[in-house]
């Protein structure tokens, strides 16, 4: 197991909503644009660098528009009928008597025995996964490196 503290999925995302925040304080305070000569914008005695689109970042509202990635995928009916199964298989697992007990009391042992082992893992393991997978969706959506 890992001596060193590493990020919980909590602390991820409230990183991550606080980057958002942040940048939507910059933009808020940002100094208004140059005056403008027939629609072209004066400099004010500094280098100029010109962008074009390919050059800019995407402008993002709110942590939402990092969710929203087009047009559903299926229709509302077939959403509704998922959703009225999901309900029903709920409603049943709700009413199943519980599992009766391990017939194999090897596979007893081992899961008892494993369940440390893998609980150490994932405390190691899962936050960097997670973070690297945020990471990657964030760089897919916005088109920038995190």
């Amino acid at each position: 197991m890992s001596s060193a503290r590493e990020p919980s999925m909590e602390d991820i995302l409230a990183s991550i909503k606080r980057v958002i925040a942040e940048e939507k304080e910059i933009r808020a305070s940002a100094p208004p644009p140059s005056p403008a000569i027939d629609g072209e914008v004066l400099p004010e005695d500094e280098d100029v660098l010109e962008l074009d689109a390919s050059m800019t970042a995407p402008e993002i509202a709110s942590a939402e528009e990092l969710i929203d990635t087009g047009p559903p995928l299926v229709e509302a009916t077939v959403v509704d009928s998922s959703r009225s199964s999901f309900a029903a298989l709920a409603d049943a697992a709700a009413k199943a008597p519980p599992p009766a007990p391990a017939a194999n009391p090897l596979e007893e042992v081992v899961r008892e025995m494993l369940r440390p082992i893998l609980k150490d893992w994932l405390d190691d393991h899962l936050p960097r996964i997670v973070d690297e997978h945020v990471k990657r969706e964030i760089h897919r959506i916005t088109g920038r490196q995190v």
